[in-house]
């Protein structure tokens, strides 16, 4: 067991949490300590939400281990149901209530006894499954036990809308940039002349899932959130369903296509060809800024992609085959979907590394040497310690990733934001002259401390002193290099004679 101070994804109740505090009116119960209830203070932050988190702790304490949680869990349930009077209370079970071994089952099927609205326990295992994993079930499972409840009382519509609709399923609280992408989509369907039905689970009234079937077909923009539901409503009602991310001009393009295929396919006479070309040649200023001499500046420079499995593989494409930006390595924490990810990104990058070790990550950066790093709050942490610039293009992420602008990162729009991301991730032209002149970015000060604790060295004094003669733009370069040399000689303290003996053995 390995005690982790950074984790990509967070444990299972909290992908659970983001899902129930996503649909309107649903109220959740974590049965758990009190340090686990620290999802309220980072969704009403980073949300900017003005209403209370709807999340309560059922708190495992002393006396609960004594006694058994059954009494105060169902007394839980019942008095927030007669508080909030929510459609749904999710009773979320963790780590702690596993180690317990009680059946909150049982307690659901005793709170339901008492409580006017519907009582759901959310079926996932916490010791396999992480954040993004559980809210994908959890999702799944509340889409179908409405389903189910509909079809019992016999209130489950079979009719389609009259003309071609989508549900959009994956919007939730705490996406990377969710509600932007959401506009963006609803605003690409309406171009296609494609109402949206239902988008689930930000914003949605549980009482409206009965209302899924209706629509044409379904968009999960989001490998990571909706796929489960997708493939839940194909199953039962035969529902197609697209799950290409809109990101990027081809990829856009793709998606559109496959719609128009769906559409073909239930009768519906559809060309969306000029669309993807007025779109691409006026909307999108991507495809021009592509064949620019700014963007021809960047052909051949370097850089590393990480993130989860749908940000990380979009970004990779683009940039390799939309910018001419060679992609060292591309990455992803997302393990369970590692074979989708190596098949996505093989082409366009010299190697796929699948790994959740913030470390190992964070020293393949270091020996990469990369221009500029695409990736999470974790990776812009990193390129500071090693002096590389990083955009951030996935979840973890903080309150810088919550811009009060439009920010769309799907859809035409958003292959400009991502243009604007990309350029301005690098670091251009004259610009480390200049801070090196204007003494910007503490330019000056030396990172003697490396990613990982054994590739800590010691600098000498009159080291250092030589090591800062040495211009800003190659400095992480050289001082690499350097103590890669010593390392490899045994020497523990790198003085000015041993940089001088680096320099020479490179040639330098």
């Amino acid at each position: 067991m390995k005690l982790a101070y950074w984790m990509y994804a967070g444990p299972a109740h909290i992908g659970t949490l983001r899902v129930a505090s996503s649909f309107k009116n649903v109220h959740a119960i974590m049965h758990a300590p009190l340090g686990d209830d620290y999802f309220n203070v980072m969704r009403s932050m980073l949300e900017r939400e003005q209403n209370f988190t709807p999340v309560t702790t059922s708190v495992v304490d002393r006396h609960v281990l004594a006694r058994g949680s059954q009494e105060k869990v169902v007394d839980n349930i019942t008095r927030k149901d007669g508080e909030e009077h929510p459609d749904l209370i999710v009773l979320t079970p963790t780590c702690t209530s596993s180690i317990l071994q009680e059946d909150l089952q049982n307690f659901v099927d005793r709170a339901q006894l008492e409580s006017k609205g519907d009582v759901l326990l959310a079926d996932v295992n916490h010791y396999r499954v992480n954040e993004l994993q559980a809210a994908d079930r959890t999702l799944q499972q509340i889409v179908q036990f409405y389903i189910e409840k509909a079809r019992k009382k016999e209130d489950l519509p079979t009719d389609k809308t009259e003309q071609p609709s989508v549900n959009i399923i994956g919007i939730s609280t705490l996406g990377f940039h969710n509600n932007h992408d959401c506009t963006e989509l609803k605003r690409l369907m309406a171009d296609l002349g494609i109402a949206v039905n239902e988008v689930i689970p930000e914003g949605a009234s549980v009482h409206n899932l009965k209302n899924l079937p209706k629509a044409w077909f379904n968009l999960v923009p989001y490998r990571e959130l909706g796929l489960m539901t997708a493939r839940y409503l194909e199953q039962e009602f035969g529902m197609p369903y697209v799950d290409i991310t809109p990101m990027g001009v081809v990829e856009t393009a793709r998606c559109i296509r496959k719609i128009q295929s769906i559409l073909n396919a239930q009768g519906i006479d559809v060309d969306y060809e000029e669309l993807i070309e007025t779109q691409t040649l006026h909307v999108s200023q991507a495809a021009w800024f592509s064949r620019s001499i700014d963007c021809q500046n960047l052909t051949g420079k370097k850089a590393v992609v990480y993130g989860d499995a749908t940000h990380a593989a979009a970004i990779t494409k683009i940039l390799a085959r939309e910018m001419g930006i060679r992609v060292v390595w591309a990455g992803t924490f997302c393990k369970y979907d590692a074979d989708w990810f190596e098949e996505q990104v093989r082409e366009y990058c010299d190697e796929v590394i699948i790994n959740d070790d913030h470390g190992v990550i964070g020293d393949a950066i270091a020996k990469a040497e990369p221009a500029a790093i695409f990736g999470t709050q974790m990776e812009r942490h990193v390129g500071k310690r090693l002096d590389i610039p990083c955009g951030v293009i996935s979840a973890p992420i903080h309150i810088q990733n919550f811009p009060v602008g439009y920010r769309p990162f799907l859809g035409y729009e958003g292959t400009n934001q991502i243009v604007d991301l990309i350029y301005n991730s690098f670091t251009l032209g004259m610009e480390d002259h200049l801070l090196e002149i204007f003494g910007g970015h503490d330019t000056k000060e030396v990172i003697t401390k490396g990613i990982s604790a054994d590739s800590d060295m010691t600098w000498s004094k009159d080291g250092l002193a030589e090591l800062n003669k040495i211009p800003g733009f190659v400095r992480g370069k050289v001082k690499r290099n350097t103590e890669k040399f010593a390392r490899d000689r045994g020497i523990e303290v790198i003085t000015a004679e041993v940089l001088y003996a680096a320099k020479e053995a490179v040639g330098a």
